[in-house]
């Protein structure tokens, strides 16, 4: 096939194509993540645009939250 016949698919609303990029998850729950803070411990909710900071204490040194769901490795 020649560059010339190539035409690019277009997703529709209707066609329930994922977007390149995206997870296909909602926004609203992907937008707020959980961190715990270095410095007091306590649990920092924080958006998108939000600014890297513990609200109690000020701490900018925030760790990510392990996840809930069970990981397991196969050792070879």
């Amino acid at each position: 096939m020649s560059r010339e016949g190539y035409q690019v698919p277009t997703a529709s609303a209707g066609s329930g194509a994922v977007a390149r990029g995206s997870t296909g998850m909602q926004d609203t729950r992907s937008s707020v993540m959980s961190y715990l803070c270095g410095d007091c411990g306590g649990s920092v909710h924080l958006g998108k645009d939000s600014t890297v900071a513990c609200p109690h204490c000020a701490g900018r040194v925030l760790y990510k939250e392990r996840t809930k769901r069970m990981v397991q490795f196969e050792a070879r």
